[in-house]
């Protein structure tokens, strides 16, 4: 039997290792509802000072995109029926719930060092990325109560997939 084989046969690779209890407690995973948010809290006049350290060089001055992908606009553009123009894929035009912006930023930004800013940071860029959206009012202070009750403005676009038993395990 091959290495391959025995490997996937004991379910065990040879490499990587188990997360420790330090690295688990740094992963975030909320659901839509806000579970799994952690504590925190961050207002848009925060998020705007951040953006503009953190964010600006890649996302633009007006969150219009550059290196990294436009962040505004596009609203009804995924519901379009013309080949010719293609939907605008942005956090108000894509995004169904507010808590996804959350985790998306949580681990993925910024480029150079992912996972690097902290919760109160996080729900600070939330706030005001939203806010430059129109989607809250630019005195608001997001946290993971008020983060979860932010209606996306395509919410409603998305359809759930009515083949769960495609996607069962055995």
């Amino acid at each position: 039997m091959s290495t391959l084989a025995l490997a996937q046969e004991s379910g065990r690779y040879g490499f990587g290792s188990a997360a420790s209890a330090q690295e688990l407690s740094q992963f975030v995973s909320p659901l839509p509802d806000g579970r799994g948010l952690p504590s925190g809290s961050g207002s848009v006049q925060e998020g705007k000072q951040l953006y503009g350290a953190q964010c600006a060089a890649c996302h633009g001055a007006k969150l219009e995109g550059g290196q990294g992908d436009r962040l505004l606009g596009g609203r009804g553009s995924l519901a379009g029926n013309d080949p010719a123009k293609a939907p605008i894929k942005t956090v108000e035009s894509y995004w169904p719930y507010a808590t996804t912006l959350f985790d998306y930023i949580k681990r993925a930004m910024p480029f150079t060092t992912p996972g690097s800013l902290s919760n109160d940071q996080v729900y600070a860029l939330c706030a005001y990325i939203l806010s430059q959206a129109n989607i809250v009012p630019e005195s608001a202070t997001l946290d993971a109560r008020s983060l979860a009750t932010v209606k996306m403005p395509n919410r409603d676009g998305f359809v759930p997939d009515p083949r769960p038993e495609q996607f069962a395990r055995p």
